[in-house]
């Protein structure tokens, strides 16, 4: 069964720092391009990263562009997504997801085939 498995998530003050790993289970992530997103009580879930299968094509939600860096390794089957300069309203549960595509981010929700089960991160003081 093909899998996704966030990590990383966890409470931190603001401005502080945080690392999410996503990481597929029972699959090569190389033919896959890889979105972010996130989901805060209450509010609809938001794209905050994608990255092209081969790394090359990035792209950020205006909220976190400067802040957060996605990157991915293929030989470790693993994408990150560095957030620093956390804000409380980046306190939401992220989640990865994944379409098998080589021309740039996934294309849209529709077409993510594998999703994650989430990791919490909780930015208060």
């Amino acid at each position: 069964q093909l899998q996704l498995v966030e990590s990383g998530g966890g409470l931190v003050q603001p401005g502080g720092s945080l690392r999410l790993s996503c990481t597929a289970s029972a699959f090569t992530l190389d033919f896959y391009a890889i979105a972010w997103f996130r989901q805060a009580p209450g509010k609809e879930r938001e794209e905050v990263s994608c990255i092209s299968n081969s790394g090359g094509l990035t792209n950020y939600a205006d909220s976190v562009k400067g802040r957060f860096t996605i990157s991915r390794d293929n030989a470790k089957n693993t994408v990150y997504l560095q957030m620093s300069s956390l804000k409380p309203e980046d306190t939401a549960v992220y989640y990865c997801a994944a379409e098998r595509y080589g021309s740039g981010c996934p294309r849209g929700i529709a077409y993510l085939e594998v999703w994650g089960q989430g990791t919490l991160v909780t930015v208060s003081s």
